[in-house]
């Protein structure tokens, strides 16, 4: 494979070399009096219509043209002086800025950004960095790992995202206006399989990292807003690669317009790298549509449908891992015996009728229904040993044995859950005032099945010990079932005015729920005020507050309590209320130029204070939590961010967050470091993240690409299983990925390939090789803990993928 990845990079300099002798690069941006990027100049070369293009939001252009001893530049918007430029090339690279002068003076006010300005918490990003960005889980959010404020990840197996000290419960995600809830019994990311996004599909995506509007659900950490396409005309892309493919296609007429969309994934030659072999057998199939009709010019029908099915089959064979610090080494080493099955099927249907009364008032009728049917199970039994590892002339020899036993997980769960809702909303456009209200009543079923056990034999003796009888070391069997209706309104408004020197935004609002199983109200203010300044430089400020519940569902309900024989169950706490926090961000952007490239760099502050928090423990990405409102919290932070063309014509992301999040139990006592302490770290409490997205280009062909993604990050918290008094008292090491890209992309008209006949419906074609985990670095995503024959445990990490190439192909027509 290495080879191969070598002959793939020479070969791409052989031909970039052939095509610069050819044809000439003109890149750079077109600015207006105040150095901001303008976007939508026509730039070309008099004479030629292939090689035109225009400018993009940041104001940057690049074109491709055939080489000559002269060339007549022209540079065009209505609303600006055309601009007229002979140039003399000498070398097959050039890189031109212009300064656009207004057509009419009196239009000097109009103000075209480099940047779009953030008025709010909620920030925008494109969906299109997603489709070369190189990941594992292949979604929308590993663009959200690098391009958002606070938010971190230490498990490239699972879509799932942590923001600011939160769980992933605490995230919201929207489509189209319409929540999406992902599966309940999911443990791990080698079950999870796709997320609800489908990139493909999507057109804008907003996020918010706390402070968000009181449109938005009852959650304490995040919100994640995604509008699918609206085809132009007809279009769709495929993509093949060793993790999976994946179809896209879309059409439009006057009055209809649809897309559709298809996700396969396999991720069987990425768990190869697994310390545990076996073989795996996860299959991934997720299937969407979206599609709208105009009644008239005032009504629009809208449907949004999805199926998605989540295989697992897994048989263990053997597992070895290494572990321990340089001087004392030890092994791990399993033999295995059993098999796992899981199958998660989900159905979503959302059909939205939307009226525009006139320009200034909408308002939408929204009926949608979410069903999930998650089976889990499994059987497996294993013998282990773990042993000493010696040094002996540079060799490993295996030393003592440190423990000897053996055990045997059964599982055996099932769950089904329904919630329909239906809602009506609206929004009415008044002098500088934007109101919106809604109104949603909603129904949820749920019927939950647990029969799972652990038997561990540890040097002859079943854990726990017990002369006289057997002991089981984990047992939990239970039966329940959840009827409610939850109630769900809000309202706000958004005020837009300025005067000489500053621009002011102002939103603020109720939110309120109400839920039949606890017969809590909830009453959720919040307020957001940012204001842009006339200064020279410019500068945008912004500061959000509120009071932010997280409204429990099913999960939170579950109490692990013991019955009449000593036996584990469920009992489902219909008492329990919900989280509340006290939310405050500050954030400032400044927005400037560098090397006549824009830049914005975003500072947030934020304080999150807690209380009736439903403490959990982690695993993988299965959360349990303890079924009372036993603690309370507090999340402090700052986020740093910088966002613009390191290289021209190529985004860049970099993040730096620094994190301060615990909380306090039931007033209980822990020991960490050897102290005790009623303060711990949460279970996602990571004290730093870093990370980065960079991209870059072959100067003489940017149709060869570089793309480069790192994450470091703080490791978990962790401690013993069933010991509160070490909850938290050690911390994993620290998560470290880097994963790069590249790609050549081939284009009509441009490229000879593109001529042939089979390919005349092909606008794009991109060839992209990725090496994910380039340093082959063994990240810990959790612990099994073993018994020692002295009685004390240990331990052994799990650790996460290691190295792997992976090639794709994507084709756009």
């Amino acid at each position: 494979m290495r080879k191969i990845l070598i002959l793939f990079l020479f070969n791409i300099l052989i031909i970039n070399i052939l095509n610069a002798q050819q044809q000439l690069r003109i890149y750079g941006y077109v600015v207006d009096e105040d150095n901001r990027g303008v976007e939508g100049v026509a730039v070309g070369v008099d004479g030629t219509i292939s090689s035109a293009t225009a400018s993009n939001r940041n104001g940057y252009y690049e074109l491709t043209t055939e080489k000559h001893d002269s060339l007549l530049l022209v540079f065009s918007l209505s609303t600006y002086q055309t601009i007229r430029q002979v140039i003399y090339p000498q070398r097959n690279t050039l890189s031109i800025t212009v300064v656009m002068q207004p057509a009419v003076r009196e239009l000097k006010n109009v103000d075209v950004t480099a940047i779009q300005r953030q008025t709010s918490t909620m920030a925008t990003m494109s969906a299109k960095n997603i489709r070369l960005t190189p990941n594992v889980a292949g979604g929308i959010e590993a663009l959200l790992i690098t391009a958002a404020t606070g938010v971190s990840q230490n498990n490239e197996l699972s879509s799932q995202y942590n923001v600011r000290g939160g769980n992933f419960d605490e995230n919201s995600v929207y489509v189209n206006g319409i929540e999406v809830y992902r599966p309940l019994l999911i443990r791990s990311g080698q079950q999870e399989g796709l997320s609800f996004v489908n990139s493909d599909m999507t057109e804008n995506i907003a996020f918010s990292s706390g402070g968000f509007e009181p449109k938005y659900a009852d959650k304490m950490s995040s919100v994640m807003d995604i509008q699918y396409k609206r085809p132009k005309g007809t279009e769709g892309s495929v993509s093949l690669g060793l993790l999976g493919a994946s179809a896209y296609f879309g059409n439009s007429s006057e009055r209809f317009s649809q897309i559709y969309g298809i996700r396969y994934k396999t991720s069987s030659y990425l768990l190869g790298t697994l310390d545990t072999k076996g073989e795996y057998k996860p299959n991934f199939l997720d299937f969407q549509t979206y599609l709208t009709y105009k009644i008239s010019p005032k009504v629009e029908l809208a449907f949004l449908g999805n199926f998605s099915q989540n295989r697992y089959e897994f048989i263990p064979q053997t597992r070895e891992t290494a572990f321990g610090t340089y001087n004392m080494q030890q092994n791990y080493k399993v033999f295995f015996d059993g098999w796992e099955n899981d199958l998660f099927r989900t159905y979503f249907g959302a059909l939205s009728l939307n009226i525009y009364l006139n320009n200034d008032l909408k308002m939408s009728i929204i009926a949608s229904a979410y069903r999930t049917n998650e089976n889990e199970a499994y059987d497996i039994t294993g013998a282990y040993l773990i042993s000493e590892v010696k040094q002996d002339l540079g060799e490993n020899i295996e030393g003592a044995p440190l423990a000897i036993g053996q055990y045997h997980e059964h599982a055996k769960n099932t769950l089904s859950a329904t919630v329909a809702n239906i809602t009506y909303s609206g929004e009415y456009n008044i002098s500088n005032n934007k109101i919106a209200w809604g109104i949603t009543g909603q129904i949820e079923r749920i019927y939950d099945k647990i029969n799972e056990w652990k038997c561990i034999d540890s040097a002859g003796y079943s854990l726990p010990y017990d002369k006289d009888i057997f002991n089981l070391f984990y047992s939990l069997k239970s039966r329940d079932t959840l009827n409610s209706v939850r109630t769900i309104a809000y309202v706000q408004d958004t005020y837009k005015w300025e005067n000489s020197w500053v621009q002011w935004t102002a939103i603020g609002g109720l939110r309120s729920n109400y839920w039949s199983v606890n017969r809590e109200l909830l009453l959720s203010p919040r307020v957001m005020i940012a204001l842009t300044p006339f200064w020279e430089r410019s500068f945008s400020f912004r500061m959000a507050t509120g009071v932010y519940y997280q409204a429990p569902f099913y999960k939170e309900l579950r109490q692990i309590v013991d019955d009449e024989n000593g036996d584990k169950m469920v009992a489902l706490n219909r008492d329990i209320k919900a989280q509340r926090s006290l939310q405050v961000v500050l954030g400032s952007d400044y927005y400037f130029r560098a090397w006549g490239r824009p830049f914005k760099f975003t500072t947030e502050a934020y304080l999150k204070l807690a209380d009736r928090i439903v403490s959990y423990e982690l695993e993988n990405v299965n959360i349990r939590y303890s079924g009372l409102n036993d603690a309370k919290a507090y999340t402090a932070g700052i986020d740093f961010k910088l966002f613009g063309e390191l290289i021209p014509g190529a985004e860049t992301w970099l993040n730096f967050s620094l994190m301060d999040s615990k909380e306090k139990i039931d007033n209980k006592t822990f020991i960490i470091n050897g102290k005790e302490q009623e303060w711990i770290p949460r279970p996602n409490s990571q004290r730093y993240v870093f990370s980065m997205l960079f991209q870059d280009y072959l100067p003489t062909n940017p149709k060869y690409r570089l793309h480069l993604r790192t994450v470091f990050a703080d490791g978990m918290p962790f401690g013993a299983p069933g010991s509160d008094y070490s909850r938290a008292a050690f911390r994993a090491p620290s998560y470290l990925r880097i994963d790069i890209g590249a790609s050549r992309a081939f284009e009509a008209d441009k490229d000879k390939l593109m001529n042939a006949k089979w390919l005349s419906v092909v606008k794009r074609i991109v060839l992209n090789v990725e090496v994910f985990n380039l340093l082959d670095i063994n990240n810990v995503n959790s612990y099994y803990w073993v018994s020692r024959l002295d009685g004390l445990q240990m331990a052994v990490p799990n650790y996460l993928t290691g190295r792997m190439f992976n090639f794709k192909i994507t084709a756009d027509f």
